[in-house]
């Protein structure tokens, strides 16, 4: 398999599956911008929407969107435990805490990262929705559970910590919100979390793999 990414981008959850799964893969960096892979090839060719995460599969087959990957990747290897069943609620939780992730907290970062400041009314206002999306996540740990689904790490702690993870990147204060980000830094403390950030040189005073 090959995992195109963007170092620090939404593909950092599919790089903690992987390396969560023990999975052999390749990865490989995508300069969005350009269109163009580290190694120089049509990153288009690859994936015509021109965003990360794409997952080349042994054979050829591309598979694009974060939670569809973390999803395949999850229910090809059933063992590891990393999405509930079909046909039981927890299953459909589950696909509530992707879609959710994808749609409104991920979202909620996108003004933070458009390359131009953001004047004092665009500040509030992108401050605002984030809070109440943090606030969101805080509401379903509120019950203490250490992970997003109860006491199982799954795919959606893998996508969950990345997006809360920017706020770090952008001076966003979670100690509003304790319980969130007590659950970022329990995440974060996790082998295959530890080893794919220091896969992207995300990891403080530790160069990249």
């Amino acid at each position: 398999m090959r995992l195109y990414l963007k170092p620090g981008a939404c593909s950092l959850s599919s790089r903690i599956v992987l390396t969560e799964l023990g999975a052999t893969f390749d990865a490989e960096q995508v300069d969005t911008q350009a269109g163009l892979t580290e190694t120089d090839a049509d990153y288009r060719r690859v994936n015509p929407k021109g965003y990360v995460p794409a997952l080349e599969l042994d054979d050829g087959t591309v598979l694009t969107e974060n939670p569809a990957i973390l999803q395949f990747l999850a229910d090809t290897h059933p063992a590891a435990a990393l999405a509930p069943p079909v046909a039981i609620l927890e299953r459909a939780r589950l696909q509530e805490w992707l879609n959710f992730t994808a749609s409104e907290l991920h979202k909620a970062f996108s003004p933070y990262f458009r390359g131009h400041p953001l004047d004092a009314t665009e500040g509030q206002q992108a401050a605002d929705r984030l809070a109440r999306r943090v606030g969101d996540v805080a509401h379903g740990l509120a019950d203490g559970r250490s992970f997003i689904l109860g006491n199982a790490f799954t795919v959606a702690d893998a996508y969950l910590f990345v997006v809360l993870n920017w706020s770090h990147a952008i001076g966003f204060d979670l100690t509003r919100w304790p319980r969130v980000g007590a659950y970022v830094a329990r995440i974060a403390e996790r082998p295959s979390v530890r080893e794919a950030l220091r896969a992207e040189g995300l990891l403080a005073g530790e160069a990249a793999a």
